[in-house]
Protein backbone atom coordinates (compact mmCIF):
# COMPACT_ATOMS: atom_id res chain seq x y z
CA UNK A 1 0.00 0.00 0.00
CA UNK A 2 1.05 3.24 -0.28
CA UNK A 3 2.46 5.99 1.53
CA UNK A 4 0.31 8.70 1.91
CA UNK A 5 1.87 12.69 2.67
CA UNK A 6 -0.57 15.36 3.85
CA UNK A 7 0.25 18.46 4.98
CA UNK A 8 -2.22 20.94 6.27
CA UNK A 9 -1.97 24.73 6.26
CA UNK A 10 -3.11 27.74 7.36
CA UNK A 11 -1.45 31.00 8.47
CA UNK A 12 0.61 30.56 11.93
CA UNK A 13 0.04 26.96 12.46
CA UNK A 14 -1.80 27.68 15.79
CA UNK A 15 -5.70 26.83 15.17
CA UNK A 16 -7.07 25.48 12.24
CA UNK A 17 -4.10 23.15 10.49
CA UNK A 18 -2.63 21.83 13.99
CA UNK A 19 -5.99 20.95 14.62
CA UNK A 20 -7.22 19.32 11.58
CA UNK A 21 -3.78 17.59 11.77
CA UNK A 22 -5.21 16.07 14.90
CA UNK A 23 -8.48 15.43 13.83
CA UNK A 24 -7.04 13.45 10.76
CA UNK A 25 -4.37 11.58 12.82
CA UNK A 26 -7.28 10.68 14.74
CA UNK A 27 -9.71 9.82 12.25
CA UNK A 28 -6.92 7.35 10.36
CA UNK A 29 -5.84 5.89 13.40
CA UNK A 30 -9.09 4.59 14.23
CA UNK A 31 -9.34 3.10 11.27
CA UNK A 32 -6.46 1.49 11.04
CA UNK A 33 -4.74 3.47 8.34
CA UNK A 34 -2.28 5.47 10.31
CA UNK A 35 0.77 3.33 8.72
CA UNK A 36 -0.20 4.36 5.05
CA UNK A 37 0.56 8.35 6.46
CA UNK A 38 2.52 10.98 7.32
CA UNK A 39 0.54 13.64 8.49
CA UNK A 40 2.28 17.64 9.55
CA UNK A 41 0.85 20.86 9.87
CA UNK A 42 2.57 24.08 8.55
CA UNK A 43 1.87 27.86 8.88
CA UNK A 44 2.75 30.16 5.94
CA UNK A 45 3.83 32.85 7.96
CA UNK A 46 6.84 32.62 10.56
CA UNK A 47 4.95 34.15 13.37
CA UNK A 48 5.07 31.22 15.59
CA UNK A 49 7.64 28.92 14.60
CA UNK A 50 8.54 26.57 17.82
CA UNK A 51 5.11 27.43 19.48
CA UNK A 52 2.39 25.17 20.61
CA UNK A 53 -0.74 25.59 19.38
CA UNK A 54 -3.02 28.16 20.81
CA UNK A 55 -4.62 27.31 23.83
CA UNK A 56 -8.17 27.32 22.68
CA UNK A 57 -6.84 24.65 19.81
CA UNK A 58 -5.89 22.66 22.61
CA UNK A 59 -8.79 22.57 24.59
CA UNK A 60 -11.03 22.40 21.86
CA UNK A 61 -9.48 19.19 20.61
CA UNK A 62 -9.31 17.79 24.27
CA UNK A 63 -13.30 18.96 24.74
CA UNK A 64 -13.69 16.57 21.69
CA UNK A 65 -11.62 14.32 22.28
CA UNK A 66 -8.76 14.51 20.37
CA UNK A 67 -5.39 14.90 21.43
CA UNK A 68 -3.17 17.06 19.81
CA UNK A 69 0.89 17.51 20.36
CA UNK A 70 2.37 19.85 17.93
CA UNK A 71 5.17 22.76 17.25
CA UNK A 72 4.43 25.05 15.14
CA UNK A 73 6.48 25.28 11.50
CA UNK A 74 6.36 27.77 8.28
CA UNK A 75 5.99 26.00 4.99
CA UNK A 76 8.78 25.33 2.84
CA UNK A 77 9.41 24.81 -0.80
CA UNK A 78 11.16 21.31 0.24
CA UNK A 79 7.20 20.65 1.42
CA UNK A 80 5.55 21.43 -1.85
CA UNK A 81 7.65 18.52 -3.48
CA UNK A 82 7.47 15.48 -0.70
CA UNK A 83 3.96 15.87 0.50
CA UNK A 84 1.28 14.35 -1.75
CA UNK A 85 -1.43 16.57 -0.60
CA UNK A 86 -1.15 20.18 0.57
CA UNK A 87 -4.38 20.91 2.60
CA UNK A 88 -5.24 24.75 2.62
CA UNK A 89 -7.93 26.87 5.59
CA UNK A 90 -8.55 29.52 3.22
CA UNK A 91 -7.80 30.98 -0.32
CA UNK A 92 -5.07 33.26 0.83
CA UNK A 93 -3.02 30.59 2.22
CA UNK A 94 -3.88 28.96 -0.94
CA UNK A 95 -2.28 31.33 -3.27
CA UNK A 96 0.46 31.64 -0.78
CA UNK A 97 1.30 28.38 -1.16
CA UNK A 98 1.18 28.38 -4.66
CA UNK A 99 3.59 31.55 -5.00
CA UNK A 100 5.78 29.47 -3.07
CA UNK A 101 5.77 26.77 -6.34
CA UNK A 102 7.96 26.77 -8.83
CA UNK A 103 5.82 27.97 -12.29
CA UNK A 104 3.07 26.49 -10.40
CA UNK A 105 3.93 22.70 -10.61
CA UNK A 106 2.67 21.88 -7.65
CA UNK A 107 -0.62 23.24 -8.06
CA UNK A 108 -2.49 19.72 -8.89
CA UNK A 109 -1.43 18.98 -5.45
CA UNK A 110 -2.96 21.98 -3.21
CA UNK A 111 -6.31 21.83 -2.21
CA UNK A 112 -8.84 23.85 0.30
CA UNK A 113 -10.12 21.70 2.81
CA UNK A 114 -13.58 22.69 2.34
CA UNK A 115 -13.55 21.23 -0.99
CA UNK A 116 -13.97 18.25 0.80
CA UNK A 117 -16.90 19.81 2.96
CA UNK A 118 -20.47 18.61 1.43
CA UNK A 119 -21.91 21.94 3.57
CA UNK A 120 -19.75 24.27 2.68
CA UNK A 121 -17.66 22.84 -0.74
CA UNK A 122 -15.08 25.51 -1.73
CA UNK A 123 -15.51 27.97 1.02
CA UNK A 124 -12.75 28.96 3.22
CA UNK A 125 -12.31 27.55 7.41
CA UNK A 126 -12.51 30.70 9.00
CA UNK A 127 -9.95 31.78 11.02
CA UNK A 128 -10.94 31.52 14.84
CA UNK A 129 -8.07 33.61 16.33
CA UNK A 130 -10.42 36.45 17.24
CA UNK A 131 -13.41 34.42 18.43
CA UNK A 132 -14.83 32.96 21.22
CA UNK A 133 -15.32 28.54 22.53
CA UNK A 134 -18.32 28.70 20.05
CA UNK A 135 -15.76 29.82 17.21
CA UNK A 136 -13.24 26.99 17.90
CA UNK A 137 -15.95 24.74 18.19
CA UNK A 138 -17.39 25.81 14.60
CA UNK A 139 -14.08 25.32 13.49
CA UNK A 140 -13.88 22.10 15.00
CA UNK A 141 -16.87 20.83 13.25
CA UNK A 142 -15.93 21.68 10.11
CA UNK A 143 -12.32 20.56 10.04
CA UNK A 144 -14.29 16.94 11.75
CA UNK A 145 -16.77 16.99 8.32
CA UNK A 146 -13.65 17.81 5.88
CA UNK A 147 -11.27 15.16 7.20
CA UNK A 148 -13.84 12.54 6.91
CA UNK A 149 -14.47 13.47 3.22
CA UNK A 150 -10.55 14.01 2.68
CA UNK A 151 -10.03 10.50 4.00
CA UNK A 152 -12.88 8.88 2.13
CA UNK A 153 -11.72 10.33 -1.16
CA UNK A 154 -7.90 8.86 -0.14
CA UNK A 155 -9.57 5.81 0.42
CA UNK A 156 -11.28 5.51 -2.78
CA UNK A 157 -8.33 7.07 -4.92
CA UNK A 158 -5.08 5.64 -3.68
CA UNK A 159 -5.73 2.79 -0.88
CA UNK A 160 -8.24 1.29 -2.98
Amino acid sequence: MPNVRVLFVCLGNICRSPLAEAIFIDKVTRKNLLHHFEIDSCGTSNYHIGDQPDSRTITSAHKNGIKISHSCRQLTSDDLAYFDYIIAMDQSNHQNILRLSNNGIHAEKVFLMRDFDVQGKGEEVPDPYFGDEKTFQEVFEILDRSADNFLQYIQETVLK
